[in-house]
């Protein structure tokens, strides 16, 4: 894995790169002016391609504060493949989420549809989501990977989280309704208030009460495609802030019977 700016380059082929985004990394600009994002990098490091008849684009979005795999077309052929397979469901996504609470079932899939909740209530928060039965179908699978209580923050589980269909914030969404919500998440943890306060003031001592984490706890583990005859799978082991919190702490304490994978166990 080689460093290149703010991001790790997984792999590489002639077509296709791929990349490991750390958390706080923007992937696009908001504004003139604003921090430095991974399509800054992105352009910097393809420069070549650019300037030879290639392109640069991104075929899966992460937010700011959700971490790992990305992958990025280097021409146009190889992004509407791409984007085609990503609109049919066919490039598989993995996810790996630190949510609060212990989950009963080892196994469920989660299948409530999903809209803009100011739609149908009011919300202070645009970007809010909510499930809602007029919204749009979304489904996500869930495996818990590890349970343990942690000294800090309490019982907490590890899950591997398949979404199957690509809504906004679907997981974060979905675990939040069952209960379960993605440990550090500012809109869909204990309150939206945190969104709004941390807009107003940026991370604080008092947000940290209430939050524990400066992130949501959701990363991007693995992606699969089929491209040019050839099935890729790439896959991306937690980073460091959320492997601590699943196992470094030794006074974390397992529970129950896990199926925790093989790099998580070589952590632990």
């Amino acid at each position: 894995m080689t460093n290149q700016a703010d991001f790790q380059i997984i792999a590489e082929t002639k077509d296709l790169l791929i990349i490991s985004k750390p958390p706080f990394l923007l992937v696009h600009p908001t504004k003139p002016g604003g921090p430095i994002t991974l399509w800054d990098r992105l352009k910097e490091l393809l420069a070549y391609e650019t300037t030879t008849g290639g392109q640069v684009s991104l075929i899966n979005r992460l937010d700011r504060e959700t971490s790992g795999l990305m992958l990025v077309a280097k021409n146009y052929q190889a992004a509407r493949s791409c984007s085609m397979a990503m609109e049919q469901g066919k490039i598989k996504k993995e996810y790996l989420a630190l949510v609060i609470g212990f989950l009963e079932q080892e196994e469920q899939t989660i299948d409530t549809p999903i809209l803009r909740l100011s739609e149908v209530a009011p919300s202070k928060v645009w970007l809010q989501r909510a499930t809602h039965p007029l919204g749009i179908p979304a489904i996500t699978r869930l495996r818990v990977e590890k349970k343990f209580i942690h000294p800090k923050y309490g019982p907490l589980t590890l899950l591997r989280c398949f979404p199957i269909t690509g809504r906004t914030h679907q997981i974060r969404v979905h675990l939040a309704s069952i209960g379960h919500s993605v440990l550090g998440d500012k809109i869909y943890g204990p309150s939206e208030e945190c969104y709004l306060e941390f807009i107003k003031t940026g991370w604080t001592a008092a947000l940290a009460q209430k939050l524990w984490l400066p992130r949501h706890a959701l990363h991007s583990t693995a992606l699969e495609i089929f491209y040019d005859g050839v099935e890729y799978r790439w896959e991306d082991s937690l980073p460091a802030d959320l492997a601590r919190i699943c196992g470094l702490d030794d006074q974390s304490k397992s529970v129950g019977p896990s199926s925790t994978t093989c790099f998580l166990e070589a952590l632990l």
